[in-house]
Parts: C-alpha cells; structure tokens; sequence
C-alpha cells in the first residue's frame, strides 16, 4: 500500500478499515454495525468464558479433522490423477461439478446418511476444501519435467519412492496454494455444518447473538473465525514462497 510515493506496511489497509467501521458504528447508521471499540471490549469480556472455550473447542476439532481428511485425500487423488490419464478423464468431471455445485445442498443428505453429529460436521468440511485441493495438486504434477519422471524410473524407483520423492515435491508449490483455498473454504463449511446440522461450536453462538440482537457479541466471534482463517492462510502462503523454488527446478 502507497501513500504519497511512502510504502506502508502490509497491515495498513487493516487499520483504515477499522478506523472507518468505528466511524459508521459512532455514527449509529444501524444496529447492525457497532463500534469496533465496543467489539473488542465485548470480545476481551466473552474469551475467557467457558461458553465460548467450549464453543472453540467443538470448532476447532472439527475444523482440524475436516482440513486433515481433505488434504490427505485431496493431495492424493490430485497426484494420481496428474498421473493417470484415464483416471484423470474419469475423475475430472466430478471434481469440477463439485467444485462449482452449491454444496450446501448436499447437507441434507448428509444428514440423513451421517446423522445429525459431528461426524456430518466434519464431512461438510472436507466437502467443502477437499475439491480445490485435488485441482491444484494435479496441476501440479501436470507441469513437472519429464524428465524428472524419467530419471526416477531409468533409476528403478518404485511406484511409492516416485510419488513421495518426484510428484509430491515437485508439485509441493501448487499443492500448498491449494490447500490454502481449501483452509479458507473449509472455515465456511465447518460454520454451515454447525449452523444446519447440529447447533454446536460457534454456529450456536452466532445463532444465539443473532436471535437477540446481540450484535457486539456477533461480530467479536465472527472476528475471531476470520482470524483464525487469516493467520493460517498467511501461514501458508509463507511456506508457499519458501518452497516457491521447486517450481524453477520443474
């Protein structure tokens, strides 16, 4: 961000955005939008409750459950379908369907197959990041050199050593930008899981806050998912451009 020809440090825009939100909320335009002063205060007043310990608890299980099934999944299907080209014929249609489907749709159902548990929970979550991921993955190991594939079989690697030591290094790149998508498209399933299956983590909260108008309360925990989100996106984009030079060696 420039001002005046001056570089600002990255978080800048941050700060006038809020300067801006605590302006709107002074101006008491809508209930809706309080001061970000009061948000704060509202948040330093409910996290340490156990309401809300708990509520990040059930959350943050399931979003850590669902992100590891969609990357252990994803990664792998995305590898082999770079791989295998008929595999990638059959596979690639499904995955752009539900790439671009509506999957909230999809909770019903899984509801009736799963129940109304945390086991829905956690597939709405995968379901929700474990698409992007199998895209990028197979992006990833259809730009490597072939010659690396063939250097690895003119050496008699095996099948596994070709997939751990070739494929999944040389496409570490695309693989790690799509499990960041995936992460942030895994926080919105996780709360759409907690707010149409079961009423549980912070989906209760935001329907609690949300039923009395509580929108202080609202917008301190929508605060801390965004957080969350943000600090593991920004986490991942710094391993991104730490392994960014495997790409040069393709």
């Amino acid at each position: 961000m420039y001002i005046f020809g001056y570089r600002l440090p990255g978080m800048s825009s941050l700060v006038v955005w809020g300067f801006l939100w605590e302006m709107i909320g002074r101006a008491d335009v809508t209930f809706f939008v309080p001061p970000l002063s009061e948000v704060f205060t509202t948040l330093y007043s409910i996290i340490g409750t156990v309401a809300f310990k708990n509520a990040l608890a059930e959350t943050a299980y399931a979003f850590s459950l669902g992100v590891f099934f969609a990357v252990t999944i994803g990664v792998i299907i995305g590898i082999l379908m770079g791989k295998n080209r008929l595999l990638d014929e059959l596979l690639l249609p499904w995955v752009n369907v539900f790439l671009s489907a509506p999957l909230t749709a999809l909770v019903p159902v899984l509801m009736v197959l799963f129940g109304f548990g945390m086991k829905s929970i956690i597939i709405t979550t995968s379901l929700f990041a474990v698409w992007i991921i199998i895209l990028n993955s197979r992006a990833g190991v259809k730009q490597i050199n072939r010659s690396l594939v063939e250097m690895a079989n003119s050496f008699g690697a095996s099948p596994i050593d070709a997939f751990f030591k070739i494929y999944f290094w040389a496409a570490l790149p695309e693989i790690l930008g799509g499990v960041r998508i995936g992460i942030i498209r895994a926080v919105k399933g996780v709360i759409i899981g907690q707010l149409l299956i079961s009423i549980v983590g912070f989906g209760a909260l935001f329907e609690l806050y949300s039923a009395n108008f509580l929108m202080g309360h609202f917008w301190a925990v929508l605060l801390v998912l965004f957080g969350l989100a943000f600090s593991i996106s920004e986490f991942l984009a710094y391993l991104e451009r730490k392994v960014a030079y495997y790409a040069a060696k393709r």
